[in-house]
Order: C-alpha cells, then structure tokens, then sequence
C-alpha cells in the first residue's frame, strides 16, 4: 500500500459518504437540510521518530503528558495527518452573524467531527485490511483532554506541577504543524494550503511512508498577522501581543453550549479573515 492509494479513498468517502451532507432529521433549519460540510481532504506524512514530536513534550508547548507516536503503537513509522477543510456554505454561512455561530457551523462542528471520526475508522479498516496496523488515538481510551482548574503552561515552565490549563495528550494541530500540513496563526488555529476553516484528523501506523510535508521554522510561518482573526472575535479574546487567550474564549464556548445545547463552536477567527480558504503568508521553512 502506498500512500496515494489512502489519499484517493479518503477523498472517494469524503464525496460519496452521507455522513458528509446534513440530513433532514437533524438540520437545525431548512438552509442547512442537504448542505456538505466538507470539501476534498488534504494529506502529510511524517515519520514517527521524527525529532519535531520530542519538542511537543516541552511545557511551553504541550508538556509531558504528550505522548509520542511510538507511546501509542509500539513499533509505529509512520504518523498521518489530514485536514477536512469546511465547505463554502458553512463557511459562508457563518461569515454572516457577528456573534453567534451560523446553523452551519454548528452542525460542521458536531457532525463534522462524527464524520471525521469515521474518515479515521475508514483509513483504520484499509490499513488493516493491507496487512498493517494503525491507532487513531482521538478514539483510544489512553486520549485525555483537560480544560478546567489546574496550572497554567506559564507555570507549568516555571516547574509547577500537574497538567496545563486546556491541553490533551495528543494534539490534532501540532500533529498537523509537525507533518507540514501548516502553521499557526494569532488565533491558534493551523493554516494550511486550504486555510485554516476546517478539521484535522491523525492515525499512527508500522506502514512506511515516505514523509511529504513542508517543514517551517515558525508557528507563524503562515500567518500574515493582519489582525483580521482579533476584530472578527465576539468577545475580543485575541491579540497581537498574546494571541489567543484561551480562558476568555472557553468561557465563551460556554454561552454557546448553553444557548444551543446540546451543540456548541464559535469559529468567528475563522471566516471572513485571509486564511479563511488558503495561506496567506510564508515566512520561511526548514
């Protein structure tokens, strides 16, 4: 198996699947009834002993409780990483409201996810079926995600103890920013070659991959700082000197969870800004 063949059917699910358009039992209106969430997927490989994953473990960029690829799949090679860039009508749809997310966005944002999931379960079944092993570790029962009281990454730095503030044990955009899909903007979101309105996905796997990506010495190699992502922000939780303060957007994710429950996403910082649907700047690579 080669990887091509993966990218092909990952992007023949992503057309044919319907999990992919909004049915009407679940559409929030009638706007969104039929409406795809996602374009054609977008690919990199690294390799699983690729140095860049040991300095995720750092504390000014995850920490510890990072775990590597070999930590999940004993004797993996190979790490994916792909980005499932939204449709223009979700897009679109949430260009529309200042505020508040668009019924689109919601449903990209729940049932995009579940579809996503399913895009990995996918890629699990070729691999398998190839003879080779894979862990989508999103789904594993060792991820762990915490976003609540602890100690902050600045302390953590300073030798505090315990998890930082919001983190996981396995990051989709710095898996994503250590393949080369992309870099890091003011709002923290990855900016690929499709922009940075979208979701990502990984799978670790013993197949051997040539690795592909485009390797970039900045978290910012992408972004152009044009500020757009700050005045796009309801509750002006971005900034050119801190960027995203993750506290005062949490907060505001809790409004939405409450006003739309059981859905929730804001994803202002991502549309009607330059890295909606490309790369607006490059700063330079390694």
């Amino acid at each position: 198996m080669n990887k091509q063949v993966l990218i092909d059917a990952a992007i023949r699910f992503t057309r044919s699947s319907e999990e992919n358009i909004i049915s009407d039992p679940v559409a929030l209106s009638e706007s969104v009834k039929g409406l795809v969430i996602f374009d054609d997927p977008i690919f990199s490989f690294a390799r699983a002993d690729d140095d860049l994953f040991s300095t995720l473990k750092k504390p000014s960029v995850i920490g510890e409780h990072f775990l590597l690829p070999h930590e999940w799949l004993e004797g993996a090679k190979t790490v994916i990483s792909f980005f499932l860039p939204f449709s223009e009508a979700v897009r679109t749809s949430n260009s529309r409201e200042s505020t508040w997310p668009s019924d689109g966005w919601l449903h990209g944002r729940i049932e995009g996810q579940a579809f996503l999931k399913s895009m990995c379960l996918k890629l699990q079944d070729d691999l398998a079926e190839a003879g080779f092993r894979s862990i989508i570790p999103l789904t594993d029962s060792r991820f762990r995600s915490r976003s609540g009281p602890g100690k902050t990454r600045d302390e953590a730095g300073k030798g505090g103890q315990g998890i930082p503030y919001y983190t996981s044990n396995w990051s989709e955009r710095h898996i994503a920013w250590v393949c080369g899909l992309g870099s890091f903007g003011l709002s923290r979101g990855l900016v690929t070659s499709k922009g940075v309105a979208g979701r990502f996905g990984s799978l670790v796997t013993d197949l051997q991959v040539e690795p592909d990506g485009e390797r970039h010495e900045s978290f910012l190699s992408f972004c152009s700082s044009c500020g757009s992502c700050i005045k796009n922000c309801p509750v002006n939780a971005i900034s050119f000197e801190h960027g995203k303060d993750q506290d005062i957007c949490s907060k505001f994710q809790d409004e939405i969870k409450e006003k739309f429950k059981p859905r929730y996403g804001c994803g202002k910082c991502q549309v009607g800004v330059p890295c909606e649907k490309n790369m607006p700047g490059r700063r330079g690579k390694i």
